[in-house]
């Protein structure tokens, strides 16, 4: 008898586990909101200055400001860089806000030819691409080279580079069963209001410089920037400069510009099934740029035209 209580404690205590994890995660504001994401400073810069009526509360170690853009109620809040902060801090954001949808401003590294530094693209989808398998190499019996994964490629994965060979991602959510994703789409609606919306939006060449901003971020764009929605997306924790590897990933991948957060943000969206779409604005070319890497030059006016295509989308919302 003592046993079979024993069991049915334990089994009280798991009932409870998601119980208490939901009253951990107290709501710190009662308005439905859009939550504006950045990464790092320069962009989180461009968004707080067309943000009203803010107020500032801090969750572990994310200062977030609570407002309005447009006249639209938003949340604006800084992912940090990289995949598992983008994640972590998202999730943070759904568990303590009432989140509407959300919406990422940030620069991003072109991949597509086609694009330049300062072009804001709007992709409609995103993937992982180092979601990845490392292969061993092997020798076949005729002498030549080859790899040899530890388990078959899924379906529609892109070719490899080298020994990395796409993977995908195992997710679901509450009325989707996990299955591997190679991409997951920004939220279609979305997407067609903001090619309604940027068409013919204009972006600025030239920006006024930040604080302690260097004489030769001072430079303006050659070319005047064009907004383009559509495409490919791709994300990973690597500060990619590469041209052999973005020459890769526009061949395999067919993607337009690479970041290291959004492929998370949306992950966790689709995960929690909150609608959400990336800006991302060129500050560099990953690998492309002529002689160095371009983004400490480009990124103030890069985050100024992301913030300034965001804030037409928002502006254009419905309630």
């Amino acid at each position: 008898m003592g046993k079979f209580k024993a069991i049915l404690a334990a089994a009280a205590a798991l009932v409870a586990i998601p119980q208490a994890a939901q009253a951990a995660a107290v709501t710190l504001d009662p308005t439905p909101r859009t939550l504006v994401l950045t990464a790092y400073a320069p962009e989180w810069e461009a968004m707080a200055a067309v943000i009203t009526h803010g107020r500032r509360v801090k969750v572990n170690d994310r200062e977030i400001v609570l407002g309005t853009l447009a006249g639209r109620p938003v949340i604006l809040m800084s992912s940090g860089v990289s995949m598992v902060n983008a994640a972590m801090n998202t999730q943070l954001a759904i568990d303590h806000f009432k989140v509407k949808r959300i919406v990422f401003s940030g620069v991003a590294g072109g991949v597509d030819p086609a694009l330049n530094i300062g072009d804001v693209s709007v992709p409609e989808q995103w993937g992982q691409y180092l979601e990845v398998m490392f292969a061993r190499q092997t020798e076949r019996p005729d002498g030549t080279k080859g790899w040899q994964t530890p388990s078959p490629s899924p379906a529609g994965a892109p070719e490899n580079w080298q020994f990395i060979f796409p993977n995908g991602t195992r997710v679901g959510n509450a009325v989707e069963p996990a299955k591997n994703h190679i991409l997951l789409p920004a939220d279609p609606a979305l997407v067609a209001l903001a090619r309604k919306v940027t068409a013919g939006l204009t972006l600025k060449r030239c920006v006024a410089p930040s604080a302690g901003m260097s004489a030769e971020a001072k430079l303006c764009l050659p070319h005047d920037p064009k907004v383009e929605v559509g495409g490919t997306g791709v994300s990973a924790g690597v500060y990619a400069d590469n041209a052999q590897f973005r020459e890769y990933l526009f061949r395999a991948w067919h993607a337009r510009l690479l970041d290291m957060e959004s492929g998370a943000v949306i992950q966790v969206a689709y995960a929690n099934r909150v609608p959400a779409i990336v800006f991302r604005s060129l500050s560099d070319l990953a690998g492309g740029d002529a002689d160095r890497n371009m983004e400490y030059v480009f990124d103030h006016v890069a985050s100024v035209n992301s913030a300034t295509v965001v804030r037409a989308f928002i502006a254009a919302l419905p309630d």
